[in-house]
Order: C-alpha cells, then sequence, then structure tokens
C-alpha cells in the first residue's frame, strides 16, 4: 500500500476512535514519510509531538496499522527539522562517494602464514590453484566450514597473492557489506542513476571477487537478486569468484535454489576443527616472535591444544590471555601451573567462546516458554517482544557479531531496532535486579 493511501486510510479509522480535539491536536499535520518491512517513520510537526504520541498512542497506532495492513512495525516519530538534517547529510554523502577503489584486502593474511593440516589442507591448495590462475580453474571457490578455522584468512590470501602478482583488481566484502550497500544505495538513490552505476561498477568491473558469510545474504530476497545478476556478469565474463559460508551450498536453504545451483558450478571445499597435532602447530606458529614465547613449556602447548578444540579463534584468545597474566606476573618460565592458572576462566567457561546467535535464541526461548520462530517473528505482543530485545541484548553483549547480523537474525529487523533493545535492557538493568538474575542464569545455561 502506497504511504499516502496508508495514512489516509489510517487517519480515517482513527478519527472513529478518538475525539475531534485529540486528531486536531496530535494527527491533523503529521503524515508517513516512510515505510519498509519492519518500520515506520511518521513525520510530526513539533518534538512534544514525538514523545506524546509515543508514550500515549503508540499502541492504537500499531493496532490501527496492524490491521490496514496485516503486519506489526516499528513506529519512529520525527519532526521537519531533522528530516531536512537528513536529506542534507545524505545528499553530502552522494556528493562525498569515494570512487578511489579500496580492495579491503588485510596484507597479514597470507598463504606464508596460514598453518597447514589434514583438516585444510585440501582448502588450502584449491585457493593457492585459484590465486595462481584466477577465472581460468575452480569457479567460483566455494569455501565452506564453522567460524574460526581460516575460511577468511585463505580468501584475504588469495586476493593478496593475486595483488602481487598481477594488474588484476580484487575486491574482499562480507555479505553483510554487500547487503548494506545495496541497501543504503537504494534508499539514496531512487532517481540518481549515477549512484546506481556506481554501485554496479564496485561490484562488476573487477576480475577478483570474494565475498565471505554469503549465508547471511538469506533473508534479503531483494539483495538475492543483485547478487545474482553480479555473479552472472563476473562469471560470464570469466572473472573469479570465490564465497565463504558456515555450510555447503546444499545447506544454505534460505538462499535462491539459482543461486545455490551456481555457487556448485566450481569447486566446493571445506575445512574442518583441526586435530590435536594442527593446535599444536597453530599455537607454535602464533607464538612465534613474541617476547616471552622462549619461557612456555610443551606441556603449556599441549594444554592449550587439548583444552581449546573449537576454533583457532579459541586458541589465539587463550595466547593472548596467558601472555597478558605473564606480563603482570613476570614468571621465570610459563609452566603447566602457570598456565592453569592464567587460563582458569577461559578454558571450559567462557561465554564469549561457547556463545552464538542461535545458542542465545534457544535459551531465551527455552526460558521464556516460547519458539525461536516467535523471536524472528513480526509479533509485537509483550511475551514475545520483551524476550526477543533480551535476546538482543545478549547477542550484543556477549558475542563478536555485528549489529546488522544480530538483525539479519531476528527477522531481518534493521539496526535501530537491535540499538533501541540493546538501550532499553541496559537502562532497565540498573533498576531491576530480578532482570540481572535472569540474565546471569540464561549466560549460566548457555555455557552449561
Amino acid at each position: 500500500m502506497e504511504n499516502n493511501m496508508l495514512w489516509e486510510n489510517f487517519l480515517n479509522v482513527l478519527k472513529s476512535k478518538i475525539s475531534s480535539v485529540s486528531f486536531d491536536t496530535w494527527f491533523k499535520d503529521t503524515k508517513l514519510l516512510k515505510q519498509d518491512n519492519c518500520k515506520l517513520v511518521i513525520q510530526v510537526p513539533m518534538t512534544f509531538h514525538k514523545k506524546f504520541l509515543n508514550d500515549t498512542y503508540y499502541d492504537l497506532i500499531d493496532e490501527i496499522i496492524s490491521g490496514l495492513t496485516g503486519n506489526s512495525y516499528d513506529l519512529e516519530f520525527i519532526v521537519e527539522e531533522e528530516v531536512i538534517e537528513e536529506e542534507k547529510k545524505e545528499k553530502e554523502e552522494i556528493k562525498d562517494l569515494d570512487l578511489n577503489f579500496n580492495s579491503n584486502l588485510n596484507p597479514r593474511y597470507t598463504f606464508a602464514n596460514f598453518v597447514i593440516g589434514e583438516s585444510n589442507r585440501f582448502a588450502q591448495t584449491a585457493a593457492v590453484a585459484v590465486a595462481e590462475q584466477p577465472g581460468k580453474i575452480y569457479n567460483p571457490l566455494f569455501i565452506h566450514g564453522k567460524s574460526g578455522l581460516g575460511k577468511t584468512h585463505l580468501m584475504h590470501a588469495i586476493g593478496n597473492y593475486v595483488k602481487e602478482n598481477s594488474e588484476k583488481k580484487v575486491l574482499y566484502v562480507t555479505s553483510e557489506e554487500f547487503i548494506a550497500d545495496f541497501i543504503g544505495i537504494n534508499k539514496k538513490i531512487e532517481n540518481n542513476y549515477d549512484v546506481v552505476d556506481y554501485f554496479k561498477q564496485k561490484y562488476r568491473n573487477i576480475d577478483v571477487l570474494l565475498i565471505d558469510d554469503i549465508q547471511f545474504l538469506g533473508s534479503a530476497e531483494k539483495t538475492q537478486a543483485e547478487f545474482f545478476h553480479t555473479f552472472n556478469t563476473l562469471y560470464d565474463s570469466n572473472k573469479q569468484i570465490i564465497i565463504s559460508s558456515d555450510r555447503s551450498p546444499d545447506d544454505l536453504k534460505l538462499l535462491e535454489e539459482r543461486l545455490r545451483t551456481r555457487f556448485r558450478w566450481g569447486l566446493t571445499v571445506d575445512i574442518y576443527p583441526p586435530n590435536f597435532e594442527l593446535r599444536c602447530k597453530i599455537l607454535k606458529d602464533k607464538m612465534l616472535g613474541h617476547e616471552v614465547a622462549s619461557l612456555v613449556k610443551e606441556e603449556v602447548i599441549e594444554y592449550i591444544a587439548t583444552n581449546c578444540e573449537n576454533d583457532v579463534r579459541h586458541l589465539e584468545g587463550a595466547i593472548t590471555r596467558l601472555y597478558a597474566y605473564a606480563a603482570i606476573m613476570g614468571p621465570k618460565e610459563i609452566n603447566l601451573d602457570f598456565a592453569v592458572e592464567a587460563l582458569k576462566d577461559y578454558i571450559g567457561k567462557s561465554i564469549y567462546i561457547t556463545n552464538n546467535i542461535t545458542k542465545i535464541q534457544k535459551a531465551i526461548a527455552d526460558y521464556y516458554h516460547i519458539t525461536i520462530d516467535d523471536l524472528k517473528s513480526k509479533k509485537r505482543n509483550a511475551n514475545i517482544s520483551y524476550p526477543r530485545q533480551v535476546a538482543m541484548y545478549l547477542c550484543r553483549m556477549t558475542t563478536e557479531e555485528t549489529i546488522v547480523k544480530i538483525g539479519l537474525e531476528f527477522g531481518n529487523r534493521d539496526h535501530s531496532t537491535v540499538l533501541h533493545a540493546c538501550d532499553k535492557i541496559t537502562q532497565e538493568l540498573k533498576i531491576n535486579e530480578e532482570l540481572k538474575k535472569i540474565i546471569e542464569e540464561i549466560k549460566n545455561n548457555i555455557v552449561n
């Protein structure tokens, strides 16, 4: 439904539910500025209108809009000055668009410092082959495996090798960045074809595209369509495409079949969690060059390798904590007893290691006796929306995931919704002791 028609219908229904004085005072000069899948932006005359409508009429507005559209939306009230300022800001952003190409590659990640073992040898060999002959072999190259096993390292290594050994243009992006680019451009451009062309040139006028964590494209249907066309353009021009994911193409159920089919056109390789031998090799490699590395006994390497089985990031975190503890305590040697003491709150107990968004959603759903689907739904009733806000808060506080990713995992909500939830729970924790106990209990449930 068009914005003007929706708001006109809303006002007609509203007139029958409130007095004419209230209507003229609070709603006569309002209008609907924007409407998307999750939010309505409503312009009001004055700042005091914002607060009053939010405090007094929010539920009624939501009820009427839901009845008219069949959907529930987050509501945002803004005044004309804010609209003007936002339009000015967007114009400046378009004017200042940096057309200088940036590959986004991290020079620290190379083939030389990628530690090879049986769990990643096939993926590493395929990555080297692609880097040496981009666009001519294994196109696309699809690398999958759980988080923290080296997929991103290999992708950057491919990009860095190509840049150093040719004049080819290389671009590395995460799927979240691709989505944000696409949404951001579409919000600004509508009829500005120069900016549309900029977007297409950025992603299609390149020789090698590396796109990380493609699974997050699953909840963005329009962006999937754009990526489909980008993929076709690059593939038909014999440009190299490298894709990573936490699951295989067959398991990307939220992606369109036509995309999954194309992902299978080339070579699919997986990376497994490192075995004990490889974990020891990784630890020794990560410790090289550190001033206290010579103090670390072999038994410490084996202790960490035995207890940090999840991924490479877990190993790196253990090293960082061990070295920090050594810097404070100044030991003559770092033996097993020292390591056990240094890592006692890290190994086997850390919510930051065992946590991910899915685990938090399950823990919240179990605690509040709802379903994960409820958390991802558009439902706004209190027994769903409040647990959803707690879940978003926990994801923000106890994982390293971005606000964009958290929003995507909760029914494709935008970043402002996630920030609002986090701010609300943060403020409530200052005065609500019961909520503090609940969150601690949920954290313990996740860890245990």
